[in-house]
């Protein structure tokens, strides 16, 4: 695509169905798991998990602004973009600040799901796909986690939301339109003072992963027993 476009293409679907996705499947498992719902907190840790595996997957053979080395900087990245950015200049992607924010929410999310696959409850009746492979004790451990961890997500959630609001209020930097149609404006000034490309993705890495984790996720569902 020409450069002198009012627009450019910032997010690929994968990224963008990830991000939404998380969000409905995430309300799920909270008011399923708060009313006892089981069978529906199970489905949704399942898609869960895949999401984020996939998600793991794609930041390292997706897209340019997918990709973890583009936004997971050093601290002394952080600090210079803390200390130099005036919130008005479009990013491409996600900020320094903006991707650890993303690291740490998929990392407490694989935290959560990881534990829910070995939790047990109190009584032994309802138990994760995985719990055979460890003792009943820590099983209950893994329960704990779930738990105490789905506290620590809420906590990056909520610090994700509040980020958002501030670029989108304070700054009227708009991030959510992006995420909904992949383009934002390029504004008078682009990333380090050159004109930004739209992103490309490979099907075929796409295909792979999903594939990839499709598999997976079907037997991580069945406990690894095939027979």
């Amino acid at each position: 695509m020409s450069t002198d476009t009012p627009s450019v293409k910032v997010w690929d679907p994968f990224v963008r169905v990830f991000h939404w996705s998380l969000i409905v499947l995430f309300g799920i498992a909270w008011w399923s798991g708060e009313n006892h719902d089981m069978e529906r907190h199970k489905q949704a840790g399942y898609a869960i998990f895949a999401l984020v595996v996939f998600r793991v997957f794609w930041g390292f053979a997706g897209s340019r602004t997918a990709r973890f080395a583009q936004f997971l900087k050093g601290p002394g990245a952080v600090m210079a973009y803390l200390k130099t950015h005036d919130g008005e200049t479009p990013s491409d992607g996600h900020n320094p600040l903006g991707g650890w924010s993303v690291a740490a929410l998929l990392a407490v999310i694989l935290t959560i799901t990881l534990a829910g696959l070995f939790a047990v409850d109190v009584d032994g009746i309802e138990s994760g796909p995985l719990a055979d492979w460890v003792s009943f004790d820590s099983g209950r451990v893994a329960s704990e986690w779930h738990e105490a961890v789905f506290k620590a997500a809420l906590a990056v959630i909520g610090l994700h939301i509040l980020a958002i609001g501030y670029y989108q209020v304070l700054n009227a930097h708009n991030l959510i339109g992006p995420m909904i149609t992949g383009r934002r404006d390029r504004g008078k000034n682009e990333v380090g003072g050159e004109a930004v490309e739209d992103v490309k993705w490979s099907p075929v890495m796409a295909l792979i992963g999903i594939a990839g984790v499709g598999a997976l996720t079907w037997a991580v569902m069945s406990g690894f027993k095939f027979g």
